[in-house]
């Protein structure tokens, strides 16, 4: 488990789309970031206000539903919002690199490594990456994705050692209107006090950024939210998470990183359900084999990622199927030793 040590150097910075709104805080953050790479630490910033950018270009107030109109307000607003980074970090000597990522980098696991690997090579180079999710290109990342997932996987992704979510709010308040400041466990009770975007413009809310923490826990990598509009928040963070914000505690136990690419970063194509016979020896570690199969959902294919589910309903697990939905459903039930999903393809959760 990471060490709660205060001497971070990989940060994942994650600003929200209410801080970009504003120049003056988008450049005290700026600065902030500058002193970080002065005194060593290799920050990367995820962005989100891509298409909030573009909304305030043609003066509409309300997002869009239709995707058209999204990716076009994206592609207009993208451009602004590099330039505003590109403009603060040149000022200060720094170099900025532009990546944009979909779900598609992250569940197919060459282009994963790919992006990891040019991830690396930048902070080697002491470029800053500004990284957003591809709006332009991307219908169910506009439709169902935000930057707070996004955050957790490039956290996950670069094994950072804190991610840092700069929102304008204090952190995760209780029933009474109070800063919690440790969460060690991310409970349903916890999950209630989550409530939706106070901005128009914004995707996200406390609930999307529970689920970054959640994916960030599970990577062992401790998770702050703090407030944007506080001065020297990121320094703050840095020192002491748990009095700049809400600190949620990395687990103790580390899945290996195939393991965390299954359960949490590659997108799942469809679900499997299977009897209590299979659930059972899924959990002592075996390989799931087609006679366990009950029945499939969705449309995948082979080497897709897909959820296993019990006989109630829940998942349990995540793979990467040997068949198709449709020769699954051929084969589901028969009696012969044909695995749907090998064990090393397979993660219990």
């Amino acid at each position: 488990m990471k060490e709660l040590t205060g001497d971070y150097k990989r940060l994942v910075i994650k600003i929200g789309t209410s801080i970009i709104k504003e120049t003056r805080l988008i450049n005290s953050i700026i600065r902030e970031v500058e002193a970080l790479i002065k005194r060593g630490s290799e920050p990367l910033i995820v962005s989100s206000g891509a298409i909030a950018s573009g909304m305030s270009l043609f003066d509409q107030k309300r997002r869009p539903n239709k995707i058209s109109h999204l990716q076009a307000l994206a592609s207009i607003g993208q451009n602004r919002l590099i330039n505003i980074y590109q403009a603060g970090f040149k000022r200060l000597k720094i170099k900025c690199a532009q990546i944009l990522l979909t779900w598609d980098d992250f569940s197919d696991r060459k282009r994963y490594l790919n992006t990891k690997n040019t991830l690396e090579i930048l902070l080697k180079w002491k470029a800053l990456p500004i990284i957003n999710e591809n709006d332009t290109v991307s219908t169910n990342e506009i439709r169902f994705g935000d930057n707070d997932q996004l955050s957790a996987m490039v956290a996950t992704l670069i094994n950072a050692d804190i991610l840092i979510i700069i929102t304008d709010v204090d952190g995760l308040l209780d029933e009474n209107g109070r800063v919690l400041r440790v969460v060690e466990e991310v409970t349903t009770q916890i999950k209630r006090l989550a409530g939706r975007p106070r901005y128009p413009q914004a995707m996200g809310g406390m609930e999307t950024k529970l689920l970054a923490c959640e994916r960030a826990m599970e990577a062992q990598i401790p998770c702050v939210i703090v407030n944007g509009r506080k001065r020297d928040i990121l320094l703050s963070a840095i020192k002491k998470p748990e009095e700049a914000g809400t600190l949620f505690l990395p687990k103790k136990e580390r899945l290996r990183a195939r393991q965390l690419w299954l359960a949490h970063i590659g997108k799942q194509k469809g679900r499997i359900f299977v009897d209590q016979g299979a659930k059972a020896a899924l959990l002592c570690g075996k390989s799931l084999l087609c006679v366990g199969v009950k029945a499939t959902e969705g449309n995948f294919h082979c080497g897709d990622l897909v959820e296993v589910v019990d006989n109630n309903g829940k998942g349990f697990g995540r793979g990467k199927v040997n068949f198709s939905a449709l020769q699954l459903e051929q084969l589901k039930g028969k009696r012969q030793l044909r695995e749907a999903i090998h064990r090393d393809n397979l993660v219990v959760l």
